[in-house]
């Protein structure tokens, strides 16, 4: 009786047991449901990315794991089949993405712009101006520290296109400039070093908003319409790469670019100032 006891009840335990481990890897199968999202530092640096994806996890159950590089280098990441979706902002290289079928579709998702920010003193001379290629001009001419990104990224594309407007490119004059200083690093580290110099620099406003260290350094150039700065998303071609989580993926674009979405973007502010503007509906954009 003692025996068959003992039997029954290492049989019991090992049913039990059973059942645990069914339970167990159901549960961190649930934990792991996730996605990699390769973007900017800006959508990082600004915040944004800490104020919405909390609401979209919530609404899904989706967690968003955030690459945050230069465009450049998270379009690189994308093209390598290491992130479901790609959040940037340079629409050239975007379209450029989709049409070498990296992606089937990119939506556009926000926008803000970009200023030049430099030192309240201002050696220059360009506060107040709404042109900014006058105000590269005036910066080069005057030789006043200028720090660049340096690091292929959405900001640094658009740095070297807004000096091109001007006539203008200090990467490439002999002896090199020594007022130009490529750092090739990220939107923080460099504005960092524009403040530790005195010097100037090109940023994304929602970063600037959210820069605590800002020292010496106030918006100085702002208003030109070649300041405008689009972001688009798109979902990484699973038909490419088989271990794309499409359907995931898809619905965090979706959600983006969703009613919700585009109310979340919004409603993120500092001090009672919106940081990005959506426009997922707008044409064109």
């Amino acid at each position: 009786m003692l025996r068959r006891s003992f039997v029954l009840g290492v049989a019991a335990a090992a049913a039990l047991t059973g059942l645990i481990q069914v339970a167990v890897p159901s549960a961190a199968s649930a934990a792991d449901r996730f996605i990699t999202v390769a973007s900017t530092t800006s959508t990082e640096d600004s915040g944004l990315f800490g104020s919405i994806l909390p609401k979209f996890t919530a609404k899904t159950g989706i967690e968003v794991r955030v690459v945050a590089k230069g465009t450049g280098q998270a379009i690189d990441l994308a093209r390598r089949g290491d992130a479901d979706v790609l959040f940037v902002h340079h629409k050239p290289s975007e379209e450029k993405f989709v049409a070498e079928g990296f992606s089937t579709l990119r939506k556009p998702v926000m926008y803000n712009d970009f200023v030049i920010v430099g030192p309240a003193v201002d050696p220059a001379g360009i506060k107040g101006g709404k042109d900014v290629a006058a105000a590269l001009s005036k910066i080069a001419t005057a030789k006043a520290p200028f720090v660049s990104r340096g690091d292929d990224s959405g900001t640094h594309k658009a740095e070297l296109a807004l000096w091109k407007t001007a006539s203008l490119d200090p990467t490439k004059a002999e002896p090199k400039e020594s007022w130009y200083r490529s750092i090739g690093q990220g939107m923080g580290p460099t504005l960092n070093t524009a403040a530790a110099m005195n010097g100037y620099t090109l940023t994304d406003r929602g970063t600037w908003l959210n820069f605590k260290n800002r020292g010496p350094l106030t918006v100085l150039v702002e208003g030109d319409k070649r300041l405008f700065n689009q972001y688009g998303a798109m979902l990484v071609n699973p038909a490419k790469f088989a271990h794309v989580k499409a359907a995931d993926g898809q619905a965090f674009v979706d959600w983006l670019v969703s009613a919700e979405g585009q109310k979340a973007i919004a409603d993120y502010t500092i001090n009672g100032e919106q940081l990005f503007f959506p426009n997922a509906n707008e044409p064109g954009a």
